[in-house]
């Protein structure tokens, strides 16, 4: 389940607008949105993308590679991840990977269907919830960025009377 979760959050990494379509006041989670997808589909840090509202085809930029672990998954984002964008589907995508167990797989579609998302990598897809995206991974640290080496990390906050 995390596997197409987190390959399908790499690709669509859009995130500050900079639209083909002349509407520059969208980020990228607010285009998903518009087109039914949960925000959670783009990582953190996405630095612009490109739109051409009649095609659908559709750029997302990164500073780099972003690549982060789920579960037994890795994820990877690599710029720029390109793709066609309809209401409840992205086609055509590139840029976004999943690894299971030795192997490397290219995430090609996602399909909004009720409170399921459809991760394809071709011959093989799965469903996971929708809610299951209503948050933002990071790179490098994905979901758990209050861990170190796979250890949760306890803040102790100090208060001072002075």
């Amino acid at each position: 389940m995390a596997f197409l979760c987190i390959t399908f959050l790499f690709l669509i990494s859009i995130s500050t607008s900079s639209s083909a379509s002349g509407d520059d006041t969208l980020t990228a989670y607010e285009v998903l949105e518009e087109y039914g997808f949960p925000i959670g589909l783009l990582p953190k840090g996405v630095l612009g993308y490109t739109l051409n509202r009649s095609t659908g085809k559709f750029s997302a930029y990164l500073n780099g590679t972003c690549t982060f672990s789920i579960d037994s998954y890795k994820i990877k984002y690599k710029s720029p991840i390109t793709g066609i964008i309809a209401t409840d589907k992205l086609s055509s995508l590139s840029g976004i990977k999943v690894k299971a167990l030795l192997f490397w797989l290219s995430v090609v579609e996602v399909i909004v269907d009720g409170d399921e998302l459809e991760f394809s990598v071709g011959i093989v897809s799965a469903d996971f919830p929708v809610k299951d995206f209503d948050e933002c991974p990071s790179c490098g640290c994905g979901f758990d960025c209050d861990t170190v080496k796979g250890r949760r990390v306890k803040f102790n906050r100090y208060v001072s009377s002075a």
